[in-house]
């Protein structure tokens, strides 16, 4: 097997010899190559600078002409289009001018045309304007006459409405007085017919001096409800006998029987009641009575003979509420007869003063209607004196324009004659342009052979500097090469020398191999006893070796454990020593840092700070603690130098809004007294409102639906500036109810009965009303009607009404309307009906 090794590497080495032989012959072969090629090259190269710098100047010769000729081109074509736009502009304003002047002259025969019209016009503006100064006089003078008459029947109709209306407030002041005392007596009759007992009773045939109600009421209390009986009767009042001599009561004390009148069988049980003035005087006097006394107090306080002791603030007795209730009665009897008969003069007088106040109404209405009329005359000559004065000055205006605008067309005419004649004589200075033109295009032809001839002198400069680029790069490339292929060859060479000294020691291996193989056999049998005898030995060896790998095992085990806690151990150490270290720079940097910021040791900070060091917080909140704080102090800025002036600035500040504070503090006072005092005025002013408002609502529905009952209710709120406002209605025949559950015809008579109940509060120079009749029958268009009629005596509103109800029409004053008598033409109509009845009668 070495031998065949040998063999082969020694066909292997004769083989490659031969390949590099081989490529020594090619390598020679190019090198000698590439060396022509260098020297045709470097012949192909002489004299390329020269070449190139010829080519370079034969450019630049070029560039120059090419450059000249094309300022020379610029040059006249910027002369060309200036003289083109002096033809343009000059041939622009020749054109200008001839219009201009056609213009001017044609505006000038129209403007001269115009101010004859003008001043026919102003003739007839003059005759209409003293004509309307006429009339304007005129009309002046009667409007003066009808305001005289106006203001007498104004004056008139004023005082007789001052005195209606004061007669009007005492009548309805009286007949709501009578109506009061009306109502109040007739529910303390009610209320005494209720309480009558059947068969009578002694307390009502009594009579009390107002004011000692309540003290009879103290000292007889439910016996005065008893009757008066006989001796066979049943219980009650028995008439007997006075005494010989009553008892009598104590000193300072007055009878309650000289307050007091009634039946006789009461007289007993009246003559030992005594009257004190106070509680005081009755207290020190109980003791004093004698059996069967009582005092009384006029306010209801009663002390007994035996003890007993009862005061007023205890309960009014029913027989003194009933006392009362009789006094009353009596006396609301003749108040309502004096107060009735007052009603009755002030009804006389208000009647009276109707049907005066309706006289001077009417004459202050012809009045009025003169007045309108000459009002009319004077608007409609004032109007007609306005359009004769505009149109007047409209046409003194129109000529004065018209003046001037002749004379500016004349200017304007005269103007574009001149300029005419300039830019004709301009035009005909100016050269000629096709000339100019024919030259610039001679220009350009010489520029573009020039520009030819400067591309090709280019070109050949730079095809010269490529080719010139071109070989050295490629003499470069074949040195590069020839540089290579001579190292290669030499490589070669010694290549060929180690290969073939390569060939000769496998030779001389070769030959000792063959020589080997017959020792070789001995020494295989010798080797082959050595081998038996130490396999012997080895497994001996081999057990024992296999004892101590145990053995051994076992200490590198116990070592490995060893070196483990060991390195664990140092490691430990390494980490504690470290954690001390770090510990002790900690304490040493948090010292430093306490004795930078604090001026103080850490004991003397545990101190100040008072804690327990075995009870610290974490590190981590603490740290977290003292980065907020950090950011705190860090949120708070650089120290500010210029904080005591801005102290001192912040307190002048602050004392000023302090001042300021306090005076708006009184202002808000002032104010909050000005709006309780308002508040207060506007709560009466609209109680004031209210209720006259609320009368003349009842009276207007009332008016409205023939009966029934109607008034206005604050609710939500005790204050009536916050009370919102309910509507309560009863029309004839139902149940009192809300506005809203009424029917549609209902609703709308209620709602008018409320809008002119707010119109004779205060009533409006003009009312509008938008078909308020629609949800209306006949009947009640008829009351709503009458109701207009009422409304405009009474007070002096213009109604407008919106309609297209015939009896609501009928009932109008004068009707306007709109007709369409041609297609898309519409004409305002109006008729008066006064005048309209006066006619047909």
């Amino acid at each position: 097997e070495l031998i065949a090794t040998l063999q082969a590497r020694i066909a292997q080495l004769a083989r490659d010899i031969e390949r590099e032989t081989g490529l020594n012959r090619d390598a020679g072969e190019t090198i000698e190559r590439l060396e022509w090629e260098a020297r045709e090259l470097a012949k192909a190269g002489e004299g390329h600078e020269d070449r190139l710098a010829a080519a370079a100047e034969a450019a630049r010769e070029a560039a120059a002409v090419l450059q000249d000729r094309e300022r020379l081109l610029s040059q006249e074509t910027e002369d060309v289009a200036r003289l083109a736009a002096r033809y343009q502009s000059a041939q622009r304003l020749l054109e200008d001018s001839r219009k201009t002047l056609a213009r001017s002259e044609a505006e000038e025969a129209r403007a001269r045309e115009a101010v004859g019209n003008a001043r026919a016009a102003l003739a007839r503006a003059e005759q209409q304007f003293a004509e309307a100064g006429q009339a304007e006089a005129a009309a002046q003078k009667a409007a003066e006459e009808a305001e005289a008459n106006l203001a007498e029947a104004d004056r008139l109709r004023g005082e007789t409405q001052a005195l209606e209306a004061e007669a009007r407030a005492q009548r309805s002041e009286a007949e709501g007085e009578v109506s009061a005392l009306r109502a109040e007596a007739a529910a303390l009759a009610k209320l005494v017919a209720r309480d009558t007992a059947e068969g009578g009773q002694v307390l009502d045939l009594l009579r009390v001096t107002p004011g000692y109600e309540k003290a009879l009421g103290a000292a007889l209390a439910d016996d005065l409800r008893a009757p008066l009986v006989d001796a066979d009767g049943p219980s009650g009042w028995l008439g007997l006998p006075g005494y010989d001599r009553d008892q009598a009561l104590p000193d300072g004390v007055e009878p309650l029987s000289l307050r007091v009148s009634g039946p006789a069988a009461l007289a007993r049980r009246i003559a030992q009641i005594g009257l004190v003035p106070d509680a005081e005087t009755g207290a020190r006097l109980q003791p004093l009575l004698k059996p069967g006394q009582r005092l009384v107090s006029a306010e209801g306080d009663l002390w007994r003979w035996d003890g007993y002791r009862a005061w007023a603030e205890d309960a009014p007795s029913a027989a003194a509420l009933r006392l009362e209730q009789l006094n009353r009665l009596e006396a609301l009897k003749q108040d309502i007869e004096r107060v009735g008969a007052r009603a009755d003069g002030a009804r006389a007088a208000h009647e009276m003063l109707s049907r005066k106040l309706a006289q001077v109404t009417e004459a202050d209405k012809a009045a009025r209607l003169a007045r309108r009329d000459a009002d009319r005359a004077v608007a409609d000559a004032a109007r007609a004196l306005s359009r004769a004065e505009a149109e007047r000055n409209l046409a003194q205006g129109k000529l004065e324009n018209l003046s001037l605008a002749v004379n500016r067309h004349a200017e304007d005419a005269l103007a574009a004659r001149a300029q005419l004649k300039e830019a004709e004589a301009g035009l005909s200075d100016l050269g000629d342009l096709d000339t100019a033109r024919a030259r610039v295009e001679d220009i350009k032809q010489t520029v573009e052979a020039a520009r030819i001839t400067m591309l090709t002198r280019r070109s050949a400069h730079d095809e010269l500097r490529r080719e010139g680029e071109a070989r050295l790069r490629r003499a470069q490339e074949v040195a590069k090469d020839i540089s290579g292929w001579k190292h290669r060859l030499e490589t070669a060479g010694k290549r060929i020398a180690e290969l073939t000294e390569r060939k000769t020691g496998s030779e001389a291996e070769l030959k000792e191999a063959s020589a080997a193989p017959a020792e070789i056999a001995a020494k295989r049998d010798e080797l082959s006893a050595e081998i038996t005898r130490a396999e012997a030995r080895r497994a001996e060896a081999a057990d024992r070796l296999a004892g101590a790998e145990a053995a051994l095992r076992e200490a590198v085990q116990a070592e490995r454990d060893a070196e483990r806690l060991a390195s664990e151990a140092r490691e430990s150490r390494a980490r504690a020593e470290a954690r001390v270290d770090a510990a002790k720079e900690a304490v040493a940097h948090a010292a430093e840092r306490i004795a930078e910021d604090s001026q103080m040791t850490p004991n003397q900070l545990l101190n100040r700070l008072g804690v327990d060091p075995d009870r610290m917080p974490a590190a981590e909140a603490l740290e977290a603690e003292v980065s907020r704080h950090k950011r705190q102090r860090e949120a708070l800025g650089a120290v500010n130098l210029r904080a005591e002036e801005d102290a001192r600035e912040v307190q002048e500040e602050f004392d000023t809004l302090s001042r300021e504070k306090s005076d708006l503090e009184e202002a808000i006072k002032t104010l909050r007294g000005g709006i309780a005092g308002l508040n207060r005025e506007g709560r009466e002013r609209l109680l004031t409102a209210f209720e006259q408002v609320n009368s003349n609502f009842t009276m207007l529905f009332k008016h409205l639906f023939g009966g029934g009952e109607a008034n206005l209710v604050m609710v939500e709120s005790d204050d009536p500036l916050e009370a919102g406002l309910e509507i309560m209605c009863q029309p004839p025949g139902k149940k009192l109810s809300t506005l809203s559950l009424l029917s549609g015809g209902e609703q709308t008579l209620t709602a008018l009965a409320l809008i002119f109940a707010v119109f004779l509060a205060n009533p409006a120079p003009i009312c509008v009303l938008d078909e308020v009749d629609a949800p209306l029958d006949d009947a009640n268009v008829t009351r709503f009607c009458d109701l207009l009629d009422e409304m405009c005596r009474r007070t002096e509103t213009r109604f407008l009404i919106i309609t297209h109800h015939a009896v609501t029409m009928s009932r109008m004053d004068r009707l306007f309307g709109v007709t369409m008598q041609e297609q898309g033409v519409s004409q305002l109509v109006s008729v008066d009906l006064k005048k309209a009845e006066a006619l047909v009668a």
